[in-house]
Parts: structure tokens; sequence; C-alpha cells
């Protein structure tokens, strides 16, 4: 196929072709170039079109009576769905849901065969068994290894700090230690809080999150404040607190948030104050030796927040009339015991806050759902979120559906912050197993109110593992001092690998950890990249794809077909798709030809909409 200029591309883009068919901008010459790209762009053109890329199924959704209420989700989303006289959509297909919990659950799509057991499986309760099998699953835990690590912000290097892989390499194994021997989230929250050790020590990988807290060109009150920003923000979802540590709440945070409109710069201070005889200092190892460029994080036996600072990151801090040290106390009115290791008493406080289930649960819903109940996950107003406790008027509760919140945090807490069990009870549900497709009249105000499955992007690591699953071409992705990993899943951070695979990777908006956070937004570099880039035509060629070999020998055009289809996009092709395809192949008049026109194929598959899509 003729290599697509890029600017070339963007024309066809913008004016309907969706995967540049029939667009005669290729490179090479005259005829020969637009002879070489026409059967790739043509079968393309003929198996996806942007109108239809969701509307063909090969089998249409359950009636939408049949329904069940299967828990507490349900029950809160159908009331509220009653409610406003919205009808929900349908049950999604078994072909729906079986990629759908494949990609949510292990950030893998499902296998040709793992598709065909589930649909030949009729069991009534299949659902259930294969969401239990795949969340004891070791795909599942790289997936939820690369969730805490975006919830932890784990990269070698950052804007105020330097881990280096060492470092980074500790806090994932400690993460993914974690994550295998079903720590609590409670635990792993605990343990990142009060961690201590050297940041190089596998042992004590969890003081890397402290060590984020680095904070240069300042006093060490700047270190206090980050790490309480960094605490309250991912495990609380209170990000307002790196605003209320330059001032206080009222004049500022007035029309956004209730509780940050009451919150006082000394009382910010004072939930700081309890990192303030945390200790972080470069070890002395010299160059050469293991932990070389290593931190290690100590308790200091005493100290206090002192209000005495002229310059930094922030603004003076000054004495509260007589009061020039500040000791801690949290939110709620809580205070270290004497003696106590402070950031012991703080990582206690905040696991029994309500806030604390509160955002876990949110954060959870905002990645099954793609829309959370309080959405930005880091805006959470406590002065509006409980129901029994309603702000005055104007003010309105913050959350979509208030209830479900509380119930879902009470959910969390009572199975002991057990991520598996809290992951079971929302998959489980018949709002997540919703169909996308809806049949009524969809408008905006139901947005919302989850009356259907609202479709993702599939993330950066998501989009390299299908295409590397379903060709069979494996990545050896080289991740520094640590041994090189098959699937982009199990990368210990966003900015690896670099190069060419990191270009291609960074291009679906993976983020790094640090400034840019990840985006499920597009953009036609990505689209460039699935039709032009060597991560893609590289896998797809039969040489080098034992699964497109496999394929090639199959006897028959149809099973070909299907089990095309099968390898990327995890369903059976309708009949139109099947027609096409088929009537494509049989043209082929050689073993070689033949092997051409699978590659193509596959490359159209790969460029069919839905590949892209989780929906």
């Amino acid at each position: 196929m003729g290599t697509l200029r890029p600017a070339a591309a963007v024309v066809c883009l913008f004016v309907g072709f969706v995967h540049a068919a029939d667009c005669p901008f290729t490179t090479g010459s005259g005829e020969s170039a637009l002879r070489q790209a026409r059967p790739r762009l043509q079968i393309a053109q003929r198996l996806s079109t942007l109108e239809a890329a969701f509307a063909r199924r090969a089998v249409m959704p359950a009636a939408a009576p049949a329904i069940p209420r299967r828990n507490v989700i349900d029950v809160e989303i159908f009331n509220t769905l009653a409610a406003h006289n919205v009808t929900p959509a349908a049950l999604s297909t078994d072909q729906e849901f079986v990629r759908r919990i494949y990609l949510d659950l292990t950030g893998r799509i499902p296998s040709p065969d793992d598709v065909r057991n589930f649909l030949a499986n009729g069991s009534p309760g299949r659902r259930d068994d294969l969401i239990d099998r795949l969340i004891y699953s070791p795909e599942f835990e790289d997936r939820w290894i690369m969730w805490l690590g975006d919830l932890l912000q784990n990269a070698s290097a950052a804007t105020n700090v330097n881990r280096r892989v060492g470092g980074r390499d500790a806090f994932y194994n400690w993460i993914k230690g974690s994550v295998v021997a079903n720590k609590s989230l409670k635990e792993i929250a605990h343990e990142a809080i009060a961690a201590t050790g050297n940041s190089f020590d596998v042992r004590t990988g969890a003081a890397n999150f402290a060590v984020s807290a680095t904070t240069p060109m300042g006093p060490v009150q700047d270190m206090y404040d980050t790490m309480l920003v960094r605490t309250a923000t991912a495990f609380m979802g209170l990000a307002y607190y790196d605003c209320l540590l330059c001032h206080g709440g009222r004049g500022h945070l007035d029309q956004i948030s209730l509780w940050g409109s009451r919150t006082t710069r000394g009382e910010a201070q004072q939930m700081a104050a309890f990192f303030s005889r945390m200790r972080i200092r470069r070890d002395a190892a010299a160059q050469g030796e293991p932990l070389y460029n290593s931190y290690n994080v100590t308790n200091a036996p005493s100290g206090t927040y002192d209000l005495n600072t002229n310059y930094g990151n922030r603004p003076n801090r000054t004495p509260l009339g007589n009061v020039s040290n500040l000791t801690p106390q949290y939110r709620l009115g809580g205070t270290p015991a004497a003696g106590a290791n402070w950031r012991e008493a703080f990582a206690a406080e905040m696991t029994a806050d309500p806030m604390f289930a509160r955002n876990i649960v949110n954060r959870l819903w905002k990645h099954f759902f793609g829309l959370a109940l309080v959405d930005p996950v880091d805006t959470l107003d406590p002065a509006r979120l409980d129901p029994s406790n309603p702000p005055p008027e104007p003010w309105t509760l913050q959350a979509t559906h208030p209830e479900l919140l509380e119930q879902l945090a009470r959910e969390l807490t009572r199975g002991g912050f057990n991520l598996r069990e809290i992951v079971r009870t929302i998959t489980a549900s018949s709002a997540y197993q919703l169909s996308s497709r809806y049949s009524g009249e969809w408008k905006y105000s139901s947005v919302p109110l989850f009356a259907r499955h609202y479709p993702r992007r599939l993330e950066a690591e998501e989009v390299a593992d299908a295409i590397s699953k379903a060709t069979g071409v494996m990545g050896n992705y080289n991740i520094g001092w640590a041994n090189p990993v098959s699937w982009a899943m199990q990368l210990p951070e966003t900015g690896v690998p670099r190069g060419a695979v990191g270009n291609f990777l960074d291009s679906f908006f993976r983020g790094n950890r640090d400034t840019r956070p990840r985006s499920q937004s597009g953009s036609i570099l990505q689209q460039l990249n699935l039709m032009n880039d060597t991560f893609v035509l590289n896998r797809i060629r039969v040489s080098a794809s034992p699964t497109l070999q496999a394929v090639s020998r199959l006897a028959g055009d149809g099973a070909a077909v299907d089990e095309m289809f099968l390898l990327f996009l995890s369903r059976y092709p309708d009949d139109y798709e099947r027609g096409q395809a088929m009537e494509y192949l049989r043209k082929a008049a050689s073993p070689a030809a033949r092997n051409a026109a699978i590659e193509d194929l596959a490359w159209a598959c790969v460029n069919k909409v839905d590949f892209l899509f989780s929906y």
C-alpha cells in the first residue's frame, strides 16, 4: 500500500473518507501508487463508514423490560430514570458484554476462543462467572497496577523531583505486590502516606509516594503542603487544598465549593502539619553505588508547622494572632495522641473519613461508566455530598446520584475496602451492562442519568495490546534497568518506552503522571498512526503474525472472515460485512494474493471505528 502523506490524509478525513478510501494523495508516482493503495482503501471503505460504525450489530440487544435490578446500583439508577421519565437502553448483547468486560477489567481484548466459549455458554450466570474469573486473573492485576500507578503518579521523573528508574521500579513493585496480595485499598493508602525507608529499596517502595512531595525553591513548609495536596487529591478528591494553602477559601471558592468557601488557610495548614515531622534526604551513597541518587524518607522526633516564611512557592506564612507554630488537627477535629507518629495518625484519620470511600468509588465509577458521579473526580465538595444533610440554598447536592454515592461508599467500607469486591458489585449491575445502543430519542439532559452505556476510546496501552493480541506479535518493551515486558499494560510508567513505540502510545494521550493527565480525546494523528505506523503495519503482515498465518490456512472464506472479526473486533461480522469481506478474499488468485488480501482485511479491521472503542 502507498503510504499516505499526513497532510493529504487530513484532507481525506475532513471530507469524510473515514479511512482515506479512494483518496488519491499517496506517495509514489501516479497510477502506480493509486493502484497500490486502492485495494486496502476500498475494503476499508466497504467495511467501515462513520455513520454505520455502531449501528450494525450481529445480534440486536434484548428488550428493555427484561432488565433485572441486581443490586443497589440498579435500584438507584433505574428509580432515577423512572423519576425523570427516561427509558433505559436494553441490556447489552453477549458480544458487546464480553469485549467490554475484558477491556474494563483487564485492559485486553478477548481471544476468539474466549468469545466463542462465552457465546456458547448457556448458563444464566455466565456473566457473573466471567467477572469472577477475570478479577482473579493475572491480566486483572496488570490493569489495576496501571490504574494505581496513575492514581499515585508513579514516574521516574516529574517537575519537582527525579525518582530515577530505581525509585520508579521500587514503587511499581510495591504497587504490584499490593494488588497481587489483594491488599485493601485502605492498607495501600495507609502505607503510601506513612511509609519510611529508602526509595530504591524494594522493601520500602511505598516511600516513593512521599518522595514526590519534594518541593524545590522554597522552605520545608512547601514540602508539607505538597504532601497534603497530593494525599488529599488522590485519596479524598479534595484538590482545592492547593488553593487553601495559599489563602482562605472565602472570596475565592465561593462559586465552586461550599466546603472550600468555609475553610481557612490556617485550617489547611493544620492538616499539612501532620507532615511536619517528615524528612526527605538524599542518600549519601557515592556515584556508582546502588543507592546513588536515591532518597531516604524518615520521621523526625519533633517539629511543628512554623508560620515564619517570607519566600518560596506560596505566600508568606505569618503568625495567626499569637500562634506561630501549628500542630496537627484533622479537618473533622481529630488530633494525634501524645507520642503518636503524626503521619500514621493522618492515615488513620483519612481512611476513616467518609471522603476516602466516596473518592474511591467515584473514581471507580468513572473508570467503568466513563462519567463520574461527581466529575471532575478531584473536585468533591464534602458539604454537598450527604443526602441526609443537604446544603442550604442555592447550593444543591453535588453528585448526580447522591444516594448511590453514599451507598457505594458504604459497600466499599463494609467490604473492607476490597478492590475486587467493589469491582464485582459495579460490573455485575444491570446498569453497567446496558447497551451503548439507544433506540429512543437521546437528549443531552439524559447524560448524567446513565440510561445507556457510554462508549470510550481505548487507552494507549489498550490499543497497543489489542493489536499485539490480535496479531500474536508481542512487544519487547525496554523500560530501563528492569527486564523488558511484552504487554504495554505492564509498563511501570507512562514515559516508557522511548522512541517510535513511545510516540505511537503518546498519540493516544496516555499522559505523563505529572503535568499531563490521561485523556480520552481523539485526534487525526491517532487515525494516521492506525493507518500508517509501523507498529500496526509490521504486525499485520502474514509473514510476521502467527494468528494471520492460522487464518490463511483455514478452509473457506467465510471461516477466515469470521476469525478475522473475532481476532480484532471480538465479534462476528454482520451479513453485510461478511459479504463484502468474502467477496474481497475470493478475488485472490494465488496463495500470495490471498495473504495480501488477509493483510488488507486485518488493516481494515484495525481501522474500523469499533476497534478503537469499548462499547
